[in-house]
């Protein structure tokens, strides 16, 4: 296997897909979306992440996953980058599941796909180089107004990147965790600048 995190990761999303395809041939009763009651199916926390509902949605992830991860990864370990994925995206997934919960009429949605990890880790190239670092400590911009910054930024992401079937709130989410982890620099190896 590929010493890169995101090729790991690329490998990751295959297999699973590829066990979705058989389990649902063989018509075996496995969830790999995130559904409410989460409590019901909590492996699905974990699953969803890398689960796709097509294989265009697999190649558009990967697409956008090998364009910031192969990037993300120079400048941090294989434990943290998987790790942030990993947690940003069931956060993701969460916060979609439990605001449309709220919102809608009906129980809520389903979720699954890594657009929501993937998201945290454009949030985080975004804020988190140095370009960002030298423009964000000029701006006399109290950490609550960068939030305010951050969260107008992830707004009109999500927006421009809306489309039918796409998870708004897990994108949106997962933007605003990666945004708020890169301006803390959440993935720099200790000892380093």
């Amino acid at each position: 296997m590929s010493r890169s995190p995101t090729l790991t990761l690329v490998v990751a999303f295959v297999a699973v897909f590829l066990v979705q395809r058989v389990v649902a041939l063989l018509q075996i009763p496995f969830a790999f979306a995130l559904a409410p009651p989460v409590g019901d199916r909590p492996w699905t926390l974990l699953t969803s992440v890398y689960a796709h509902l097509s294989v265009g949605h697999l190649l558009a992830n990967v697409a956008v996953l090998l364009l910031v991860g192969l990037y993300l990864e120079r400048r941090t370990s294989r434990l943290r980058f998987h790790a942030f994925f990993l947690a940003t995206g069931a956060l993701a997934g969460l916060a979609e599941v439990w605001v449309s919960g709220l919102l809608g009429p009906g129980p809520g949605v389903a979720v699954l796909g890594a657009s929501g990890g993937i998201a945290g880790l454009v949030g985080y190239v975004l804020a988190g180089n140095r370009m960002s670092d030298t423009l964000l400590d000029r701006t006399p911009l109290s950490p609550r107004a960068q939030l305010g910054v951050f969260v107008v930024v992830a707004g009109a992401v999500t927006v421009v990147t809306a489309g039918p079937g796409v998870a708004l709130i897990a994108h949106f989410t997962g933007l605003l965790i990666g945004l708020a982890a890169g301006r803390a620099h959440l993935l720099r190896p200790s000892g380093s600048v």
